[in-house]
């Protein structure tokens, strides 16, 4: 079936940078939509971004527009999601997705089978 593993949270300040992963074992991902999530305390999960198969077409929540950068690298069965200029509201945990019925992005929690198991990113303030 295959799983996703995050990587790279951490506890930084305001306005700072960090860059998260996300690599799948056990399968490839390389034909599929994938996104992240984020889900703060007492808060449902929400969208953050999304990319297609190919790394060609992107989304991202207007809360995360121009500050953060999803990208992929299929070769490497990796996700990425550069995260610059943080802010305290963006502290959650993040989560990785793949959705293994499309090739395309998209925002909906309910595309997306399989999912990582989460990675906490803490920004004070």
């Amino acid at each position: 079936q295959g799983q996703l593993v995050e990587s790279g949270g951490g506890l930084v300040q305001t306005g700072d940078s960090l860059r998260l992963s996300c690599a799948a074992s056990g399968r490839t991902f390389n034909s599929y939509g994938m996104a992240w999530f984020r889900q703060a305390p007492g808060k449902e999960r929400n969208f953050v971004a999304s990319i297609d198969w190919s790394g060609s077409s992107t989304y991202y929540a207007d809360s995360v527009k121009g500050r953060f950068t999803i990208s992929r690298d299929n070769a490497k069965n990796t996700m990425y999601l550069q995260m610059n200029s943080l802010k305290p509201q963006d502290t959650a945990v993040y989560y990785c997705a793949v959705n293994v019925g499309s090739s395309y992005y998209s925002s909906r929690a309910y595309d997306y089978d399989t999912w990582g198991q989460g990675t906490q990113v803490t920004v004070s303030s």
